[in-house]
């Protein structure tokens, strides 16, 4: 494709050199390949315009810059087109959107955006849409999906150059449907400029990523540019969980069409005549067209909301109530959320992402439900993210100390901290813990003692990491899987007698 297609509707500052053949689009100087055309623009932690030497020596043939010094760099190399724009993102989604053909066009999207519920409700969608034929494309936290193939998942919401090239695969294999996490980064960063949602649902809110936002307030400002049409078009169908208090009040931002709002109790879809055990648990939802028996493999309060709000936006998108429940049936667990890892051992041991004080209140609750039957204890073992939002720390240990029966406290990313300096942050929110807390930095050993301390009927909780493979530690990062070395630790106890 010539420029001139690939520059089809952007707005630019000014222009030079010729129309060449552009064979790819890159945002990352790395992939630069002989007739590429880079895209540089200002991120949040660097400035892609300092890559412009690197993106020319490996065979860039353009040039799109959002810096007035990086087009008059570019405009040295003779033969090169540069292209000054005033937004580098929003160049990068319509130079990406018109390479690829449009792909979005061709596909009904549902976006997923909130601090937890995010993967398990966006897994649930997908599952509902298959298990009534439809093909579709996921992107998020844990993995994309794209015409049977599954990939690796470097970020929750992928830049739109990547996007794209995800959707146009999709679509190419016969995807009609595409489903996908919608982070607050990426919203802010407006990663997902010019796309159209035809539904949009609306988790939660509490305290997370507030190193980048700053306040709740700009927290919620975030999430609710999905809603409010900032970014584009408002979604046709907005779905709001409505037992949040940020879901309740962005029921008035929101400028879809069509709101369906969610609750255990309340709302368009909620749920009756609940039970549940650690197999699974059914339930009756209640919705506008009527009432179905929902049977799944997942449980937990947490999951019936889940539940909910993937029902809304499947029957949004056309599914019946029947095959609402058919897919919800179909999910048997979602990577790292509340998994189980069962090696014959007599109590439960549990591995789930939970990495923010709300959730991790939340995943004991659940917790704490399932050993009571039974007279057990909860025994938690977490960690917090280094080079993240450190008030969220002791609060952190306060979820845990309140909850739990025995806490060992231990790393989770420390990425460039301390490791030990991050626990020593973490401990005054266990400072009233009536529960025995231990102290191991070391996570592998901390996951030994966590299920050293284990008993008949006990469950062990092995939070803040879930489905991730790998551990940032002094800027390298490491494998590291929860579930593999729980596995490897239960399969070398001695036989319980």
């Amino acid at each position: 494709m010539h420029l001139d297609g690939v520059l089809y509707g952007v707005d630019f500052v000014r222009r030079a050199g010729p129309n060449p053949v552009v064979t790819r689009v890159e945002y990352d100087s790395r992939r630069i390949r002989e007739g590429s055309l880079f895209v540089a623009f200002r991120g949040g932690t660097t400035d892609g315009n300092r890559f412009l030497p690197q993106a020319v020596a490996q065979g860039a043939r353009a040039i799109v810059t959002d810096s007035a010094a990086g087009f008059a760099a570019a405009t040295a190399h003779l033969g090169l087109a540069v292209v000054e724009v005033t937004h580098g993102r929003r160049a990068l989604a319509a130079v990406s959107a018109n390479f690829f053909a449009h792909p979005d066009a061709q596909l009904k999207l549902s976006g997923v955006t909130g601090t937890n519920g995010k993967t398990t409700t966006a897994f649930l969608l997908e599952a509902m849409l298959r298990s009534c034929g439809r093909k579709t494309v996921l992107a998020g936290t844990i993995e994309y999906h794209a015409a049977g193939r599954v990939f690796p998942a470097p970020h929750t919401t992928p830049e739109s150059r990547d996007l794209l090239e995800l959707f146009r695969e999709g679509v190419d294999g016969g995807a009609t449907e595409a489903v996908m996490e919608v982070s607050s980064h990426a919203l802010d960063q407006e990663r997902i400029a010019g796309l159209h949602f035809d539904v949009a649902i609306f988790t939660n809110l509490t305290r997370d990523h507030l190193d980048y936002h700053g306040t709740m307030e700009n927290y919620f400002s975030a999430k609710s540019k999905l809603f409010d049409g900032s970014l584009g078009t408002p979604p046709r169908v907005a779905i709001l969980n409505q037992d949040d208090a940020y879901g309740a009040t962005l029921k008035s931002h929101t400028r879809s069409s069509l709101i369906y709002t969610y609750g255990l109790h309340q709302g368009d879809f909620r749920a009756e005549k609940l039970q549940m055990n650690p197999a699974g648990m059914h339930f009756v939802m209640v919705t506008p067209f009527g009432e179905a028996p929902v049977a799944t493999r997942l449980t937990g309060g947490v999951n019936v909301y889940n539940l909910l709000a993937a029902g809304a936006a499947a029957s949004a998108r056309g599914l019946t109530l029947e095959q609402v429940a058919q897919g919800a049936a179909s999910l048997d667990f979602v990577p790292g959320r509340f998994q189980s890892v069962d090696c014959g051992q007599d109590f439960a041991v549990v591995v789930d992402y939970a990495h923010t004080d709300d959730a991790l209140r939340n995943i004991i609750a659940v917790a704490r439900e399932f050993v009571s039957r039974r007279g057990g204890r909860v025994i938690t073992m977490f960690g917090c993210g280094g080079d993240r939002d450190r008030t969220k720390r002791p609060l952190m240990g306060r979820a845990a100390g309140a909850g739990s029966d025995v806490v060992v406290l231990t790393s989770d990313n420390p990425r460039g901290e301390d490791p030990l300096a991050i626990i020593d942050e973490v401990l005054p929110g266990l400072s009233d813990a009536s529960a025995p807390v231990i102290v191991e930095p070391d996570r592998r050993h901390a996951i030994e003692l966590a299920i050293a301390q284990a008993r008949p009927g006990d469950l062990v909780l092995l939070a803040g990491k879930g489905h991730e493979k790998t551990q940032t530690i002094n800027g390298q990062v490491i494998p590291f899987d929860d579930v593999a070395i729980a596995e490897q630790v239960l399969r070398g106890r001695e036989p319980s007698r």
